[in-house]
């Protein structure tokens, strides 16, 4: 029985080898022997051992201290002690350690060798069978908690003893409170109707020694049926009595839903089989069929019988299909092209797999595939390759049309076919190409309306691809007479509308029709590539002209900031003029430029200032104030807007100045009028010897010029009438019912006088006006009702006359005087009119002031001219004015006209500062500052003399 087993003996004494000699002998075990601990640790990891046997006392050791580290890795293999010196201490300890048996070991005697080899023998059938023990009992708990299968372990009664964790996983109730429960009474069963006998008669099978088995569908709340597959098994002892019964429930509900998928998987190959397109024939050596394909119509026409009467298959593939050497190499040979004719005589182009099988008598079977489309796609497509290169090439959109329409046969194997193309300016579909099928069948088309009442149009503006198996079905045919049946009307994008068509109804099957649109794709594509370089060109056109503009502006500008500098430092309207004149055309920048004012007297332009190759141009030329045929300067003096000639030889027979112009390389001109605040100060006219010198840019920046240039001379005008000692004085009788105070007057029925004093503010303009012959009240009553005044305030009143300030919603004739170097000394209204007094310096112009005058009322009469000498009192006036702020000025012309100065003084300090707003104190601070600023104006600046009437 131990005949294989494996001793391992670990010791020195004498017994060990005696007893390795027995075992060798008696039972022919496997024996090896060791001296010491560590050696037998060493063999019991690494070699097979099924036992050990081992003394007690070792030199680093003890026989203890091996037991408890082989029992550290094993519970039940066998060691068993053995020693001559032992005692109970020593057995206690072994024993604790657990040894298998401990032997005390009585004298070197047969009969011990026999005890000890009879308790070895003992002790390793113990342990063999513990072993056994053990392993059936893994066995079982990993049958028993097999996550797959659901096991309940029942008593011999039939109650339930055990549970595994997949049938607890069942139930939501406490499993362990239905131990001791008859089975097939638990909640497992208890849902579904007629289950609980099914469990009870396999129980009761179980219980009477037999198998029982119930394949059951389970049903719980909420969740979806289970098929179970319960078997109830007993386990019997050694007497063979039932202790227990073991249930197992495997859930098949996957697998019967597999099986029944089977099923019908079946069915569905065998419909399958007989309603796909692919071909199957069966064939023996000869090439008799023994199978055909129920479906072998959809490529052939012939029904099965039809086929097998035509004789051997290769009287359908054609002979010599393949090599029948080759076929057993590889198994199945692949993918053989060939051509067959159907029963309609038509070729069809087939793809056949041929295979070694023994199916119903038949050893060859044949798959056919019909590629006949395929095959024509690809010839499609590979024509379609060939035009989407050749588009590559095309630079119009006229050349992509033409182009789909020549390779339309190719693609589409259709003959008739045109390209519509959509002009945007007119709203139309245009044809600008088309097949001669298309004129045979159709005749030429005609260029249709964008809308959605013919079929080009509709397709265009839906974006939508229309098919037609018979265009004649379709309400929105324009041509009834056509002979055009299948059609196709195809957008291509905002570009156009593509339409091919046949004589032959429903030529548009699936393929046809996505080569359709891959034809259209590949033409929308080539035309929006046409349509982006286009649009590149255009853009570089561009940009080149806006980089000209570019070069020519900052040239502008360079001699505008020259121009400006050259304004700032000027003194006189002549060194303006001149200096203009000379920057314009300093370093070639312009031929000639000239600037010229009107002669009222004869109505033409007189040059002031010119600089450039004028060449005698001037003289040639007699310029008038005219807005047609005539010279610029005079166009723009006519009209006062920028006059521009972009090409002075265009009309040259019809205008004499172009000739003289022309004579002198002068090829384009641009005159800007000189005008500030609607007062005009001449022309600037400037002459380019290209044609389109001046753009519209130059034409805004030289007319911004023309504006600068007047506002300077303005300015010059202005300080130089200021330092002017001798003035003209012009006295004015006026008849116009607008002007403010002539209504004021006439509605108060008072006199009213302006004598000065005149005040622009954000708000309004402020004016000082003296009231007699009428009570204030009437007068302010008067004003407030008069929309021209947005305020009165009284400022003194004595007796009959009194000062208001009045604030003006409109600007006042003083105020635009001033701006052109003039002075308004008074305005008088009373009863018998009005009459002004203008102060125009000796260096400003008078003619254009007597315009202003005259522009600004219905009626004016010149009543008076003189000429007066204002000398050094001018001089006194400007720097004292110029000492003053704006608020200063308003102080002292308020108090002034408030009789403050008077003596007695007609209104205190008090009253002129609650006039104005303000407190006294700040009143009288700025009177002494104003009295200050008057007097340094006198002393120090002017430097009067200190004479006797002075003292």
């Amino acid at each position: 029985m131990l005949q294989s087993t494996r001793f391992l003996l670990v010791g020195t004494t004498e017994w060990v080898q005696d007893f390795a000699v027995t075992l060798e002998t008696r039972i022919q075990a496997s024996v090896q022997t060791v001296a010491t601990v560590d050696e037998a640790l060493d063999i019991f990891h690494n070699e097979p051992v099924d036992c050990i046997v081992t003394e007690y006392e070792f030199d680093d050791a003890t026989g203890i201290q091996l037991l408890e580290s082989v029992r550290a890795e094993t519970e039940p293999f066998p060691v068993i002690l053995c020693t001559a010196a032992g005692s109970e201490a020593v057995a206690s300890e072994a024993v604790a350690a657990g040894v298998t048996d401990y032997i005390t070991f009585r004298g070197q005697s047969n009969e011990m060798l026999s005890e000890l080899l009879e308790r070895t023998e003992r002790s390793v059938r113990s342990a063999q069978r513990a072993i056994t023990q053990r392993d059936r009992a893994r066995q079982f708990d990993a049958i028993f908690h097999d996550t797959r299968t659901a096991t309940w372990v029942l008593e011999p009664d039939g109650t339930l003893a055990r549970v595994n964790q997949t049938a607890r996983d069942m139930i939501d109730a406490d499993v362990d409170t239905l131990v001791g429960e008859l089975f097939w009474t638990l909640p497992w069963w208890s849902e579904t109707d007629g289950l609980q006998e099914d469990i009870q008669r396999i129980t009761e099978q179980a219980l009477e020694g037999r198998f029982g088995n119930a394949v059951v569908t389970r049903l719980s709340a909420g969740k979806e049926p289970r098929v179970i597959d319960l078997s109830a098994r007993p386990a019997q002892d050694e007497r063979g009595e039932i202790v227990s019964i073991v249930v197992e429930g495997v859930d098949i509900t996957d697998r019967v839903g597999l099986e029944r998928d089977l099923r019908q998987s079946e069915e569905l190959h065998r419909v399958t089989l007989n309603n796909m397109t692919d071909t199957v024939l069966i064939t023996d050596e000869a090439g008799g069929y023994t199978y055909v394909c129920p479906n072998v119509h959809f490529i052939f026409g012939y029904t099965a019988d039809e086929i097998r009467e035509l004789g051997p298959i290769d009287e359908l593939l054609g002979e010599n299909l393949f090599d029948r050497e080759e076929l057993p190499a590889n198994g199945v040979l692949k993918n053989i092209e060939c051509t067959a004719t159907d029963k309609a005589g038509r070729e069809r182009t087939l793809l056949v797999n041929v295979r070694e099988v023994s199916i119903q008598d038949g050893s060859l079977l044949y798959s056919c595939r019909d590629i006949t489309k395929r095959k024509q796609r690809e010839e499609a497509l590979a024509t379609l390759q060939e035009t989407a290169r050749d588009f590559l090439y095309a630079e119009t959109k006229h050349e992509i049309a033409q182009h789909i329409v020549d390779d339309t046969r190719g693609v589409l194997d259709l003959d008739a076919s045109a390209v519509y193309l959509f002009d945007a300016d007119k709203n139309n579909l245009t044809p600008v190409a088309q097949s001669s099928a298309m004129k045979r069948l159709n005749g030429p088309l005609s260029t249709v309306h964008a809308d959605t009442t013919s079929l080009p149009g509709y397709s265009f503006l839906e974006n939508e691809s229309l098919f037609f198996d018979d265009v004649h079905d379709s309400k929105m045919l324009e041509n009834q007479a056509t002979d055009i049946r299948s059609a196709a009307y195809i957008p291509l994008g905002d570009h156009g509308v593509f339409t091919a068509g046949s004589a032959e109804v429903r030529q548009f099957d699936a393929v046809t029709r996505e080569l359709a649109d891959l034809l259209a794709a590949t033409t929308e594509a080539a035309l929006d590539r046409v349509s982006r370089e286009t649009q590149l060109r255009e853009q570089d056109r561009e940009l080149q002209q806006q980089n000209n503009q570019l070069i020519a502006l900052n040239r502008v500008n360079e001699i505008i900031r020259e121009i400006d500098q050259a304004l700032v430092q000027a003194e006189t309207r002549t060194e303006i003029d001149h200096a203009v004149c000379e920057l314009l055309t300093t370093n070639d920048r312009f031929s000639f430029a000239w600037i010229g004012v009107v002669d009222p007297i004869t109505n033409t332009i007189e040059p002031r200032a010119w600089a450039g190759n004028e060449q005698g141009y001037l003289d040639s030329v007699s310029i008038d104030v005219d807005n047609s045929a005539t010279e610029p300067a005079g166009r723009t003096a006519a009209t006062m807007d920028v006059t521009m000639v972009t090409n002075v030889a265009s009309e040259l027979r019809q205008e004499a100045w172009r000739k003289e112009a022309v004579s002198r390389d002068f090829l384009s001109a641009l005159s800007v009028p000189l005008a500030y605040d609607e007062f005009s100060y001449g022309m600037l006219t400037v002459y380019a010897q290209t044609q389109d010198a001046f753009n519209e840019t130059s034409r805004e920046v030289l007319a911004e010029l023309g504006e600068t240039i007047a506002s300077a001379t303005s300015a010059i005008e202005r300080k130089n009438a200021l330092l002017t000692t001798s003035v003209t004085r012009f006295e004015f009788e006026i008849d116009d019912p607008n002007f403010v105070l002539s209504r004021l007057a006439q509605e108060a029925g008072c006199t009213l006088s302006y004598q000065g004093g005149v005040q622009q503010t954000d708000v309004g303009t402020y004016v000082f006006v003296t009231v007699n012959g009428a009570n204030m009240e009437v007068v302010e009553q008067a004003a407030t009702e008069l929309v021209a005044i947005d305020q009165v305030q009284r400022i003194s009143v004595d007796g009959g006359e009194g000062v208001l300030r009045l604030r003006l919603s409109q600007p006042f004739l003083a105020l635009e005087l001033a701006d052109h170097g003039a002075v308004l000394r008074s305005a008088t209204v009373d009863k018998m009119g009005t009459v002004l007094v203008v102060d125009v310096p000796e260096s400003v112009d008078f003619r254009p002031i007597t315009d202003l005058v005259t522009e600004s009322f219905s009626k004016v009469d010149l009543r008076s001219k003189q000429t007066l000498d204002r000398s050094s009192t001018q001089d006194l006036y400007s720097k004292f004015l110029e000492r003053l702020t704006d608020r200063q000025l308003e102080v002292l012309q308020t108090a002034y006209y408030s009789g403050f100065f008077e003596s007695p003084r007609e209104s205190t300090g008090e009253e002129v500062a609650a006039t104005l707003g303000i407190s006294p104190p700040a009143f009288y601070q700025h009177a002494r500052t104003v009295q200050r600023k008057l007097f340094t104006t006198l002393f120090d600046d002017i430097g009067v003399p200190m004479t006797s009437a002075m003292i």
